[in-house]
C-alpha cells in the first residue's frame, strides 16, 4: 500500500488531477527501458522483444477495462484519446447524421471537440453538425430520461463520463447506454479507471494513465468491434490505424502494470477512503460556517469530495492550505489567473467561488485527514477576516431578528459591484442584505460573468429568493447586468 502522507513534506490530496507514480509503474518503467526500447514494428530480436512487451501491456489493460486486446489503442494522453474517439466516431457514423450529444459536465476535452464540431456545419456536406447538451441536477448527475430525450434520429454519437472529475458524481452510464440503442456511446473513464469497475454498454472508452499512477503521456482509446470509426488523422500503420506515430513502449508497459496493481489495491482501499471522505463531508459543514458540500452524497467515487465556502476566493484558500502543508485543488476555475467559472459547478447551479476539491490517494492516512480538518476552519476564517462580514447566527436567532423587521416599502436597494470580480459581488450582497426589510429587493450591478452563477447559488444557500436578471441600464448601470434578490428571512 502506498502512503499519502507526504511528498516533499506536503500531504498530497489531489490525485484527481494526477496521481504520484506508483512503485510498480516505476519498477516496470525501469525494466522496460532496458528491454523495450526498440521499434516494436521490426522483426529483429530487440524489436520482437518490444512487441511482446507492448502486446502483454495491451492484454493487461484490456483485461482490467473489460474489453478485447485488439480493441485497445494507446494514445499520448487521455485528452488525445477523447479527441480521436469523438472525431473518429462522428466521421464513421456520418451516414446517420452529424448530431452530437453530451452532458453539461463533461471534461473540457469533450467540450472543446464539441465546439469545433458545431462550428463546422455549413456548407452542406462539410464535417460538423449540431450539438445538444444534456443538463444535470444539483448533484451533477444527468437523468437517464433527459439523456434519452436529447437523442435524435440523426444522432451520430453520445458522450457521457463515467464519473465527474470535479465532484466525483457517478453517472448512470448503463441506463444511458440502453437509451442510446444503436447510437454509439463514448464513455470518458479517466477518473474511474482502476478504481471501480468500468460500466457496461459503451461503444468507445477513454482513459488516462497518470490518473491511476502510471506515467504521464499514456492514454487509452478502446473502440468496440463493429463500431464504425474513421480516423480523423492521416493514415498510419501503428495502433490499428487510430493513433499515428511511434509508441512509447516503456511508458505503456509501466501504465499497464500500475493499472493492474491499483485495481487490485482498490478492492481493499475503496471502503477505507469512502469512510474518510464521509468524515470530511460531515465535519466540514460543522466546523466552517457558510459551507456547502457538493456532488452526489451516495452515487460518487470513494475518494473525491468538493465543498464551497461562501465569501472566499478559492485560489487564496488553496494558497493558505499549501502553506499549511496540504496540496488540494479548486473545484472551480474561477481564480484571479483565469477569471473563468467552472462549467461543472455552473451547470450544477452551485457556487463557483471558494471551492476546494480533496481527492485522496491510495494509502491516505487518517491522521492527515484529521489534521486537514483541524487547520481548515482557521484558514477559512483568516481569509474571510478582512471582509468584515457578520456571518449568520443560528437559525433560532435569525428567526427572532427577522420577525421584528419592517415590511418592504417597494424601494430597491442598489449595490454597484461593476468592475469587481468574484467573489466580491456576492460579498457585497451579503454585507447589505441585512439593511433590507423582509420582502424588499436588492439589485446587484455586476459585469463579472461569475455573478450570473454565484448570486442564484448564494440565494439557494441562504434561503433568499432570486428574482431574476434585468438590464443594468434599468438601474443606472452602463454595462453588465442587474441581479435581483428578494429578502425572505
Amino acid at each position: 500500500m502506498r502512503s499519502g502522507v507526504s511528498l516533499n513534506v506536503t500531504v498530497y490530496f489531489d490525485v484527481a488531477s494526477t496521481a504520484p507514480l506508483h512503485p510498480v509503474a516505476r519498477q516496470a518503467l525501469t525494466a522496460a527501458l532496458d528491454e523495450g526500447w526498440a521499434d516494436p514494428a521490426r522483426l529483429y530480436r530487440s524489436g520482437r522483444q518490444a512487441r511482446m512487451l507492448l502486446d502483454a501491456a495491451r492484454e493487461t489493460v484490456a483485461g482490467v477495462l473489460g474489453t478485447r486486446a485488439d480493441e485497445i489503442a494507446f494514445t499520448t494522453s487521455g485528452t488525445q484519446a477523447v479527441h480521436l474517439g469523438m472525431l473518429g466516431a462522428l466521421a464513421g457514423n456520418r451516414r446517420r447524421g452529424g448530431h452530437l450529444v453530451h452532458s453539461a459536465v463533461e471534461h473540457s476535452s469533450v467540450l472543446h471537440t464539441a465546439e469545433r464540431w458545431a462550428h463546422l456545419q455549413p456548407p452542406a456536406g462539410a464535417a460538423g453538425g449540431p450539438v445538444s447538451v444534456v443538463p444535470v441536477d444539483r448533484f451533477g448527475r444527468v437523468s437517464p430520461e433527459g439523456f434519452a430525450a436529447a437523442l435524435r434520429p440523426d444522432t451520430a454519437l453520445a458522450v457521457l463520463q463515467s464519473a465527474n472529475h470535479e465532484v466525483g458524481t457517478v453517472q448512470p452510464v448503463a441506463e444511458a447506454a440502453e437509451a442510446c440503442g444503436d447510437v454509439p456511446l463514448l464513455v470518458d473513464a479517466a477518473q474511474s479507471a482502476g478504481r471501480v469497475d468500468v460500466p457496461g454498454g459503451w461503444s468507445l472508452l477513454t482513459a488516462s494513465a497518470h490518473k491511476w499512477g502510471g506515467p504521464a503521456g499514456v492514454g487509452v482509446l478502446a473502440v468496440r468491434k463493429g463500431v464504425r470509426y474513421v480516423s480523423p488523422l492521416p493514415a498510419d500503420e501503428r495502433e490499428g490505424g487510430r493513433v499515428p506515430g511511434y509508441v512509447n513502449v516503456p511508458a505503456i508497459v509501466a501504465a499497464a502494470a500500475s493499472l493492474r496493481a491499483v485495481r487490485a489495491e482498490a478492492e481493499r482501499e475503496n471502503a477505507r477512503l469512502h469512510t474518510l471522505v464521509e468524515r470530511i463531508r460531515a465535519r466540514v459543514p460543522q466546523l466552517v460556517p457558510e459551507v456547502e458540500v457538493v456532488g452526489d452524497p451516495v452515487r460518487r467515487l470513494p475518494h473525491i469530495v468538493t465543498f464551497s465556502c461562501l465569501y472566499v476566493d478559492g485560489e487564496v484558500l488553496l494558497t493558505e492550505l499549501d502553506r499549511a502543508g496540504f496540496a488540494v485543488s479548486s473545484g472551480s476555475s474561477c481564480t484571479s489567473s483565469t477569471l473563468t467559472p467552472s462549467h461543472v459547478l455552473a451547470a450544477m447551479g452551485v457556487l463557483t467561488e471558494g471551492n476546494v476539491r480533496v481527492s485522496l490517494p491510495f494509502g491516505a492516512a487518517e491522521a492527515d485527514v484529521e489534521r486537514f480538518l483541524a487547520v481548515l476552519p482557521g484558514l477559512v476564517a483568516g481569509v474571510r477576516a478582512p471582509l468584515g462580514l457578520d456571518l449568520p447566527a443560528p437559525a433560532e436567532a435569525v428567526t427572532a431578528v427577522t420577525a421584528a423587521q419592517p415590511e418592504a416599502s417597494g424601494q430597491v436597494t442598489l449595490i454597484n459591484a461593476l468592475g469587481k470580480r468574484c467573489p466580491l459581488p456576492v460579498i457585497e450582497l451579503a454585507k447589505r442584505i441585512g439593511e433590507v426589510p423582509v420582502g424588499g429587493t436588492v439589485a446587484v450591478l455586476a459585469d463579472d460573468e461569475a455573478a450570473r452563477l454565484d448570486i442564484p447559488a448564494w440565494c439557494e444557500m441562504r434561503g433568499q429568493e432570486y428574482a431574476g436578471e434585468a438590464p443594468a441600464a434599468d438601474y443606472g448601470g452602463d454595462r453588465g447586468s442587474a441581479y435581483l434578490v428578494r429578502r425572505t428571512t
